[in-house]
Protein backbone atom coordinates (compact mmCIF):
# COMPACT_ATOMS: atom_id res chain seq x y z
CA UNK A 1 0.00 0.00 0.00
CA UNK A 2 2.96 2.41 1.24
CA UNK A 3 6.17 2.26 -0.06
CA UNK A 4 8.95 4.72 0.55
CA UNK A 5 12.73 4.31 -0.59
CA UNK A 6 15.20 7.22 1.73
CA UNK A 7 12.25 9.32 1.87
CA UNK A 8 13.48 12.69 2.66
CA UNK A 9 11.77 16.15 3.26
CA UNK A 10 13.39 19.79 3.75
CA UNK A 11 12.29 22.88 4.84
CA UNK A 12 14.67 25.28 3.85
CA UNK A 13 18.09 24.18 5.48
CA UNK A 14 16.20 21.70 7.73
CA UNK A 15 16.30 18.37 7.53
CA UNK A 16 13.00 17.06 8.90
CA UNK A 17 12.84 13.23 7.50
CA UNK A 18 16.06 11.74 6.14
CA UNK A 19 16.44 8.34 4.47
CA UNK A 20 13.32 6.90 5.66
CA UNK A 21 12.65 3.64 3.76
CA UNK A 22 8.91 1.95 4.05
CA UNK A 23 7.14 -1.04 3.21
CA UNK A 24 3.44 -1.25 4.42
CA UNK A 25 1.26 -3.84 2.96
CA UNK A 26 -2.68 -3.46 2.74
CA UNK A 27 -4.47 -4.24 5.61
CA UNK A 28 -1.73 -3.38 7.63
CA UNK A 29 -1.99 -0.59 10.83
CA UNK A 30 1.16 1.80 11.72
CA UNK A 31 1.24 3.95 14.79
CA UNK A 32 3.86 6.51 14.54
CA UNK A 33 5.44 7.93 17.78
CA UNK A 34 8.04 10.46 18.43
CA UNK A 35 8.64 13.79 20.10
CA UNK A 36 7.21 17.33 19.05
CA UNK A 37 9.43 18.64 15.48
CA UNK A 38 10.30 14.66 14.55
CA UNK A 39 8.30 14.35 11.44
CA UNK A 40 5.16 12.77 12.54
CA UNK A 41 3.19 15.58 10.65
CA UNK A 42 5.27 15.56 7.67
CA UNK A 43 5.39 12.10 6.70
CA UNK A 44 1.80 11.91 7.09
CA UNK A 45 0.93 14.83 4.75
CA UNK A 46 3.91 12.99 2.42
CA UNK A 47 1.72 10.18 2.15
CA UNK A 48 -1.74 11.92 1.85
CA UNK A 49 -0.53 13.76 -1.54
CA UNK A 50 0.14 17.37 0.62
CA UNK A 51 3.49 17.55 0.25
CA UNK A 52 6.42 16.64 -2.10
CA UNK A 53 9.20 14.92 -0.70
CA UNK A 54 13.02 16.30 -1.17
CA UNK A 55 14.68 13.36 -1.73
CA UNK A 56 13.58 9.61 -2.33
CA UNK A 57 10.47 8.02 -3.89
CA UNK A 58 7.32 7.70 -2.04
CA UNK A 59 4.68 5.07 -3.86
CA UNK A 60 1.57 5.51 -2.22
CA UNK A 61 -1.20 2.85 -3.91
CA UNK A 62 -4.95 4.61 -3.36
CA UNK A 63 -5.68 7.55 -5.41
CA UNK A 64 -6.47 10.64 -3.72
CA UNK A 65 -10.64 9.94 -3.56
CA UNK A 66 -9.41 6.98 -1.60
CA UNK A 67 -7.86 8.42 0.70
CA UNK A 68 -9.20 9.62 4.38
CA UNK A 69 -7.16 12.45 6.00
CA UNK A 70 -7.27 14.35 9.49
CA UNK A 71 -4.91 16.38 10.38
CA UNK A 72 -3.94 19.05 13.19
CA UNK A 73 -7.30 21.60 12.21
CA UNK A 74 -10.74 19.69 11.43
CA UNK A 75 -10.91 20.96 7.64
CA UNK A 76 -14.30 21.53 8.00
CA UNK A 77 -16.33 25.22 7.12
CA UNK A 78 -17.04 26.82 10.45
CA UNK A 79 -20.64 28.61 9.16
CA UNK A 80 -22.09 25.53 7.99
CA UNK A 81 -24.17 22.83 10.35
CA UNK A 82 -22.15 19.19 10.74
CA UNK A 83 -24.95 17.67 8.02
CA UNK A 84 -24.09 20.51 5.21
CA UNK A 85 -20.54 19.89 5.79
CA UNK A 86 -20.75 15.77 5.10
CA UNK A 87 -23.10 16.55 2.23
CA UNK A 88 -20.81 18.97 0.16
CA UNK A 89 -17.73 16.69 1.33
CA UNK A 90 -19.95 13.96 -0.01
CA UNK A 91 -20.82 15.95 -3.29
CA UNK A 92 -17.16 16.24 -3.68
CA UNK A 93 -16.29 12.74 -3.19
CA UNK A 94 -19.45 11.30 -5.07
CA UNK A 95 -20.99 9.64 -2.44
CA UNK A 96 -24.20 7.37 -4.00
CA UNK A 97 -25.67 7.33 -0.33
CA UNK A 98 -24.16 10.17 1.11
CA UNK A 99 -27.04 11.56 3.47
CA UNK A 100 -27.21 7.66 4.81
CA UNK A 101 -23.52 7.69 5.47
CA UNK A 102 -23.43 11.46 6.97
CA UNK A 103 -26.62 10.53 9.27
CA UNK A 104 -24.71 6.60 10.31
CA UNK A 105 -21.35 8.62 10.90
CA UNK A 106 -23.00 11.56 12.91
CA UNK A 107 -24.74 9.27 14.91
CA UNK A 108 -21.92 7.03 15.54
CA UNK A 109 -19.48 9.55 16.51
CA UNK A 110 -22.08 11.57 19.03
CA UNK A 111 -22.68 14.17 17.05
CA UNK A 112 -27.17 13.53 15.77
CA UNK A 113 -28.35 16.03 18.27
CA UNK A 114 -26.21 18.73 16.98
CA UNK A 115 -26.57 17.65 13.12
CA UNK A 116 -27.97 21.31 12.23
CA UNK A 117 -25.96 23.44 14.29
CA UNK A 118 -23.36 25.72 12.81
CA UNK A 119 -20.09 24.08 13.65
CA UNK A 120 -18.75 27.79 14.85
CA UNK A 121 -20.93 26.79 17.90
CA UNK A 122 -19.03 23.12 18.44
CA UNK A 123 -16.43 22.75 21.08
CA UNK A 124 -12.85 21.50 19.66
CA UNK A 125 -13.76 17.74 20.90
CA UNK A 126 -17.15 18.20 18.98
CA UNK A 127 -14.76 19.50 15.31
CA UNK A 128 -12.74 16.90 15.71
CA UNK A 129 -15.14 13.97 15.64
CA UNK A 130 -16.65 15.96 13.18
CA UNK A 131 -13.62 15.77 11.29
CA UNK A 132 -13.14 12.27 11.65
CA UNK A 133 -16.76 11.99 10.21
CA UNK A 134 -15.46 13.41 7.06
CA UNK A 135 -12.39 11.41 6.74
CA UNK A 136 -14.73 8.17 6.65
CA UNK A 137 -17.35 9.16 4.93
CA UNK A 138 -16.29 8.08 1.31
CA UNK A 139 -15.27 4.90 2.59
CA UNK A 140 -11.63 5.30 1.98
CA UNK A 141 -9.39 2.39 1.18
CA UNK A 142 -6.53 4.47 3.11
CA UNK A 143 -6.72 6.13 6.46
CA UNK A 144 -4.29 8.99 7.69
CA UNK A 145 -4.83 10.60 11.70
CA UNK A 146 -2.70 12.67 13.17
CA UNK A 147 -3.26 13.14 16.63
CA UNK A 148 -6.92 11.97 16.26
CA UNK A 149 -7.57 12.08 20.00
CA UNK A 150 -6.50 15.79 20.26
CA UNK A 151 -9.12 17.83 21.76
CA UNK A 152 -11.20 14.49 22.59
CA UNK A 153 -12.87 13.76 25.87
CA UNK A 154 -12.18 10.15 27.72
CA UNK A 155 -15.68 9.27 26.03
CA UNK A 156 -14.81 10.86 22.66
CA UNK A 157 -11.33 8.95 22.26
Amino acid sequence: MIEAVQLGRTFGERDVLRGLDLDIPSGAFLLVTGGNGSGKSTLLSLIAGLLAPTAGELKVRAERGQIGYVGHEPLVYEELTALENLDLFGRLYRVADRRERAGMLLERYGLWGARNDRVSAYSRGMKQRLALCRALLHDPVLVLLDEPYAGLDPAGA
